[in-house]
């Protein structure tokens, strides 16, 4: 039985808590954690974690027979609370973003790597049918070299959305929309295209002017094949309407799933090619659906790493390559000057404090508050619609 602890009871916790709970005969939750001690134990009390005691400083648990720590905090938090417990010999299992600089990700790849425990970061929209079914279609080559690559982050936040104590911040959220919303899109779209060679991007506040952090984005991408793509993210779209696009030579596809597959006539302009989207429609159809889907697949693989051996599907290095792309879209949107991958251990960008000397501040956090009323989140799951 792996034991199991929640390192923060936020509303993020409960996608973690109600992913452990589908895998009863395989780990528990023994502890849960939050500096407001009364947040832990109404989590220990709505799910009933009978096994589970609620604690105020997760320190007291790092000699504790835990396996496994689900990270749930702020993004200024994960690294400390990462390191400290892989160098105590514990996996875990940390929410996006994985840290807010690279230096702090290359130190949780470190803590991994010394102690040889297992790091994995959250990218829940890889576990679900329409991402697997889309990774499978694209690794078939049928639609040809992909040329371009589109992604659309569209979300919706309303101005009290930043009255939060650590969101709006650079020092404490690490970034807005691009780096706290579109970071599920972007790992999605490494996971299937691999990662850019350059970015040149753009980005302002245009309606939270409580924030220090943007609310949109845009990003030009270049990669090595030659293809190029565009990232739009945001938090000022109604709808919230959300898409990656994979141009291919031969054909389209995306998801939500469409797929369009077009034949030159003898003037260079399209008709259709109605037996190739059939093919990809057959191929995507013919694929597994996903039994446990989002935070409970990524859950099932992590448990299935520490007893089987098997490998995970989202690593750290994984999370790190994602953050690298956010902090190239951040630098270049700064500086408005194309950056150009990887980004070295001596740039202005790689560690925190110095990000946070460079980058745009757009206004200035007045006031905040410090909790807001349970009344849960959306993880965007309109990608999981057909």
């Amino acid at each position: 039985m792996i034991n199991v602890a929640i390192i923060g009871a936020g509303a993020i916790s409960n996608a973690h808590i109600s992913a452990y709970m589908k895998f009863p005969e395989r780990c528990r939750i023994v502890a849960v954690v939050d500096v407001y001690m009364e947040k832990a134990q109404k989590r220990i009390e709505e799910y009933g974690l009978h096994d589970a005691v609620a604690v105020a400083d997760y320190h007291e648990l790092l000699q504790n027979d835990i396996d496994l720590v689900s990270i749930c905090t702020p993004p200024y938090t994960h690294a400390s609370i990462a390191c400290d417990f892989m160098k105590a010999g514990k996996h875990v299992l940390v929410e996006k973003p994985m840290a807010s600089s690279l230096e702090e990700a290359d130190q949780m790849l470190k803590a991994a790597q010394d102690r040889g425990t297992l790091l994995s970061v959250i990218a829940q929209n890889r576990f679900t049918t329409p991402m697997m079914k889309l990774k499978s279609v694209l690794d078939s080559r049928h639609m040809g070299p992909i040329l371009h690559v589109q992604v659309d982050s569209y979300w919706w936040r309303g101005h009290s959305y930043y009255d939060l104590w650590w969101r709006g911040t650079w020092e404490k959220e690490g970034g807005g929309c691009t780096l706290n919303h579109a970071v599920h899109h972007l790992d999605a779209m490494l996971w299937m295209m691999g990662a850019p060679i350059e970015v040149q991007a753009m980005m302002a506040n245009t309606a939270h002017d409580n924030a220090e952090v943007e609310d949109i984005s845009m990003a030009m991408l270049r990669f090595s094949q030659g293809a190029v793509g565009m990232i739009t993210s945001s938090v000022v779209h109604h709808g919230e309407e959300q898409q990656l696009i994979f141009q291919g030579k031969e054909a389209r596809v995306s998801v939500p799933w469409k797929v369009v597959a077009s034949t030159s006539q003898s003037n260079g302009f399209p008709e259709p090619n109605p037996d190739l989207e059939r093919k990809l429609q057959q191929e995507y159809d013919a694929l597994p659906e996903v039994i446990h889907s989002g935070h409970a697949g990524q859950v099932e693989n992590v448990l299935d790493a520490i007893e089987y051996g098997t490998s995970l599907v989202v690593d750290g290095e994984s999370g790190r390559n994602t953050l690298e792309l956010i902090v190239g879209i951040y630098k270049s949107a700064s500086t408005g000057e194309k950056v150009v991958f990887p980004i070295p251990s001596d740039d202005t960008f790689y560690s925190r404090e110095s990000m946070i000397r460079h980058v745009v501040h757009f206004y200035e956090k007045k006031s905040s508050v410090e909790n807001f009323e349970d009344i849960g989140i959306t993880l965007g799951r309109r990608l999981d619609e057909e």
